[in-house]
């Protein structure tokens, strides 16, 4: 089963949420960020308001995948995920 550009969306806002709320997070989910934004960045049904915003997440969890210490990585990055859940909410 492929997910739509939606569903990709919310798995999206699902991993920073949980990164924002557990301060925590693995080289696998830094992966699948990576996976999934390339995957909207390919898709033309998403908002081209959004592609600021995900090549940020882009960045971020490609920094995030080659820390050394993954939770200091999110608690240094907080604010910005609290920004991008609200962007993605305003913008899906």
């Amino acid at each position: 089963m492929s997910l739509n550009h939606q569903d990709q969306v919310n798995l999206l806002q699902d991993i920073i949420n949980n990164h924002l709320e557990d301060c925590c997070g693995s080289v696998a989910e830094y992966e699948q960020v990576e996976r999934l934004i390339k995957s909207l960045l390919a898709n033309r049904s998403v908002p081209q308001e959004m592609e600021p915003l995900l090549h940020d997440i882009y960045s971020y969890s490609q920094t995030g995948k080659n820390s050394s210490d993954f939770d200091q990585h999110i608690k240094a990055h907080r604010d910005q995920l609290s920004q991008w859940v609200h962007v993605i909410n305003t913008l899906s």
